[in-house]
């Protein structure tokens, strides 16, 4: 299982370290900025590209059953799955899907162009609606191996963590607006947080 620990937790650490806004600075400082506009689709392909490997070495490690879920909460299980899909799904449409992936950035010509606060649909009601489903999916899985487990609790550190270096790049690039945002909109679990007034950064 070290191993299997090991891959996930490198996984996790170098997704962060690159979506950092200091690794980006770097990375356009020695390719140039011409640069720019392939680095979001980089950081996506290699994210997925070296997550083929964590698959691997989860392949590779023994594995046993820890629990089923019996009937009829199975049920109740993958309806709450399908229901975290479609969360993914809405949550993708709502940021725009070709900026997420990087395509956008690829084919325009303003690779500048500044971002934009989404703070609509499932935004609304929690900062990290596409963490939160994920997290609501793997967890919801009925069937529990150990090594499932270990992956499991690896990617959610990971979110967890992931998500507060990932909110102090939005503050940074938001400023104010992030701020105000984020005092009256729960970082994961919808409706945990009630309303507070306006703060300063």
């Amino acid at each position: 299982m070290f191993w299997l620990i090991f891959s996930v937790l490198l996984w996790g650490f170098l997704h962060s370290l690159l979506a950092s806004l200091r690794a980006k600075e770097l990375a356009l400082r020695w390719l140039g900025d011409h640069f720019a506009r392939f680095y979001r689709l980089a950081y996506n392909l290699f994210a997925g590209i070296s997550f083929v490997a964590v698959l691997v070495v989860a392949a590779l490690t023994p594995d046993r059953t820890i629990y089923v879920v019996p009937f009829p909460w199975v049920i109740l299980m993958i309806l709450g799955e399908f229901m975290a899909v479609g969360a993914l799904v809405i949550g993708f449409l709502q940021t725009d899907v070709w900026d997420f992936i990087g395509l956008r950035q690829v084919v325009g010509t303003d690779t500048k162009r500044p971002s934009k606060l989404v703070t609509r649909g499932l935004y609304r009601y929690v900062r990290h609606p596409l963490y939160f489903a994920g997290m609501l999916f793997i967890w919801l899985i009925p069937l529990m191996t150990a090594r499932m487990l270990v992956i499991n609790i690896a990617l959610t550190v990971y979110v967890i963590v992931g998500a507060y270096f990932e909110e102090r790049k939005l503050r940074h690039e938001f400023g104010q607006d992030y701020v105000n945002y984020a005092a009256v909109t729960p970082m994961f679990i919808p409706f945990l947080k009630k309303p507070r007034s306006r703060i300063s950064v």
